[in-house]
């Protein structure tokens, strides 16, 4: 795909559970989770993380931005970094909010709200002067946020649910697929569903299998898991994602190299990274 048509990804947040700066995770980052996905001219923006903060500032002077930002669910560690996303303060900008985990007992402007209401925050979510609008859908169902790109959404095994996306645009696709947990032994089948065949595929590795009986029950996999997923989906490229604010990068580092034995070219998400189908 020519770069007049591009189709790629970013990193701008590689975390889980809590931002965790500092010298010790500084070349694979400390933001929690948020990736930007370019089509055409137009993007689409995945999590709200703390990683949604340093996107923001990439943005200045690019108004106006009219994009999509698509939530995997609403835990916090997803959707701290919407306040301090400085283009939501333009009058010139339009985001349209999606989130397909919350039907039907909450929607996601209640949600997003309540996270930005007093005494938790100091301002609510009316301060922003760009135009928000806030689409609900449950997921498994297709999404057309613009023409030409498709994105396919699958349940996610996550405490108070979560969402899988698939965007396809151009012929290739980008599979994002982060706070699930598997079944030992038993691939998640609406996990492969929805990868079969990705040209990317980026998955939730918070633990390796050594640490995972500790973690049992707290909605996380690993790349090990990962990894097999990928060899039985036909994946092009596996992403390892969401990592444990715990593993410095010392840690990442051995974890990339036991990927590359157990599946060859296995990439080890880091902020600021930009991948092309």
């Amino acid at each position: 795909m020519g770069d007049d048509n591009p189709f790629n990804v970013t990193f701008w947040g590689v975390r889980g559970s809590i931002p965790c700066p500092g010298p010790d995770t500084f070349r694979y980052g400390g933001n929690t989770s948020c990736l930007e996905v370019r089509y055409g001219t137009r993007r689409l923006i995945l999590d709200g993380g703390t990683g949604l903060r340093p996107l923001g500032l990439s943005l200045a002077g690019q108004e106006p931005i009219d994009a999509d930002l698509l939530f995997t669910h609403t835990h916090f560690d997803h959707i701290c970094g919407l306040p301090f996303f400085g283009p939501a303060y333009s009058k010139r900008n339009r985001f349209r909010l999606w989130a397909g985990h919350l039907l039907p007992e909450k929607t996601l402007h209640y949600v997003l709200s309540e996270m930005m209401m007093a005494p938790l925050f100091p301002i609510p979510i009316t301060i922003f002067d760009a135009e928000l609008s806030f689409h609900d859908f449950r997921a498994g169902e297709t999404l057309t946020p613009a023409d030409g790109i498709v994105v396919k959404t699958a349940p996610l095994n996550h405490p108070n649910r979560a969402t899988g996306y698939r965007i396809e645009y151009g012929g290739k696709s980008i599979c994002y697929v982060t706070d699930t947990e598997h079944e030992a032994g038993q691939p998640d089948r609406k996990v492969l569903d929805l990868i079969a065949g990705a040209d990317i595929f980026v998955y939730d590795c918070t633990y390796t299998e050594a640490e995972y009986p500790q973690h049992q029950g707290w909605g996380h996999s690993t790349w090990e898991e990962g990894a097999r997923l990928a060899d039985l989906a036909g994946v092009r490229s596996f992403v390892i994602f969401h990592h444990d604010p715990s593993h410095d990068d010392v840690f990442m580092d051995r974890v990339a190299a036991a990927a590359e034995v157990r599946r060859p070219g296995t990439i080890v998400a880091r902020e600021g990274m930009t991948l092309t189908p």
